[in-house]
């Protein structure tokens, strides 16, 4: 266990220095935010419209088809989005990690080409959410526990597909199909990239706000206390962007490592072969 948190760690400081030649990366986790929520607004605000005139529509206990449609068109939408600024940042960084120097224009160049595959990938993934939607809302309690499992094996299992569409001319099946197939041969169980990146960072969110919240309970209310919660606001946000740059870099990492492209010399190759040794089969 704590092997592996080390092999994590190290792997993130790795991608940080390929973040630091290339902090023009962050913009896209940036812009894919500020266009979430967008989206979340376009779709939340109608709904809320129509809710306040037809109350009863939300009070018969079961969801109509109707709902199950704009449901499935917010995921899609939404699903859309993140696709398209996760394939600028996967693909700004393969050029990084090809011995390149990309720029945000190259990013932005590469989703555009891959913009029918992209919307394929979306078409998919809103399935697959709405189906677990669904299963959540029939089933109870069982149903949330067997869509969270199958919730958390397809976020594994699809870890690779923007990699692969970004490296590859194939469909977005076929992009899915490879990712399981290369996380069965090169990751196995260990998921280190996810898991290792996540706590790391969940860590450091939880120590932020503690020492936040130290410090504005020393202060007590007040501007203070409110410029303490203005900077822990930034600072959330600061290092969400950062996550999310750093798991786009580490998920081009170890795509050109498992399918044996060559890795610029910002990644150390025999330190991602002992990373990954111990979920090979």
């Amino acid at each position: 266990m704590f092997e592996r948190l080390a092999r994590s760690w190290t792997l993130i400081k790795v991608s940080a220095g390929v973040l630091a030649k290339d902090k023009e990366l962050l913009v896209f986790p940036a812009v894919s935010a500020l266009a979430g929520l967008l989206v979340v607004a376009s779709f939340l605000g109608p709904l809320i419209w129509y809710a306040a005139g037809n109350p009863e529509a939300f009070d018969r206990g079961e969801a109509s088809p109707l709902w199950w449609v704009w449901v499935f068109a917010f995921y899609l939408v939404q699903y859309m989005v993140i696709f398209f600024f996760n394939t600028a940042l996967v693909g700004a960084a393969a050029i990084r990690l090809g011995g390149g120097d990309p720029t945000v224009a190259d990013g932005f160049r590469i989703a555009w080409s891959k913009l029918d595959k992209i919307l394929g990938y979306a078409l998919i993934a809103a399935t697959v959410g709405l189906i677990l939607q669904m299963i959540q809302e029939r089933a109870g309690w069982i149903g949330k526990w067997v869509a969270g499992l199958i919730g958390a094996a397809w976020t594994v299992a699809t870890f690779l597909v923007v990699p692969v569409l970004v490296h590859r001319d194939i469909g977005p099946i076929d992009a899915v199909k490879e990712s399981a197939q290369l996380l069965k041969q090169t990751w196995g169980e260990n998921l280190i990239g996810q898991g290792g990146v996540g706590a790391v960072f969940g860590l450091g969110y939880v120590l932020l706000w503690m020492v936040l919240m130290g410090l504005g309970i020393a202060l007590g209310n007040g501007p203070a206390f409110l410029v303490l919660v203005g900077v822990g606001v930034l600072a959330t946000v600061g290092l969400a962007l950062i996550q999310t740059a750093l798991q786009g870099i580490y998920a081009v990492a170890l795509y050109r490592y498992a399918s044996g492209q060559p890795i610029s010399g910002d990644f150390d190759g025999a330190l991602l072969h002992s990373a990954f040794a111990h979920g090979k089969r």
